[in-house]
């Protein structure tokens, strides 16, 4: 199985369980994909774009459910990060944990 992990708000965990799908975030929304990251690169994301934030949870999502809706595309320092085109099924979540604060 192939995982990814996408940071969410609580807000945002609990409208993903409440609906069965995800159609990301405001940023993913704007982009016009969701971002998910790999296992090495999941701190890096938190730190730049979640440093300070409160009552977060990683989710980890099985890519191989997604199927050719996963791109891999550069971004940060050219490395490879997964994106998403299109909704997340709460089915691909196989894992789904709060951040510590």
């Amino acid at each position: 199985m192939s995982k990814a992990y996408k940071i969410l708000t609580a807000g945002q965990w609990a409208g993903w369980q409440d609906k069965g799908t995800f159609s990301g975030a405001p940023i993913d929304i704007e982009d016009g994909y969701i971002h998910l990251s790999t296992a090495e690169q999941v701190a890096e994301t938190h730190a730049k774009h979640f440093d300070g934030l409160h009552d977060l949870v990683l989710a980890e999502v099985d890519l191989d459910q997604l199927g050719d809706t996963v791109v891999w595309e550069p971004s940060r320092g050219g490395q490879l990060f997964p994106h998403v085109y299109g909704t997340i099924l709460l089915e691909a979540v196989t894992d789904a944990r709060v951040i510590p604060d």
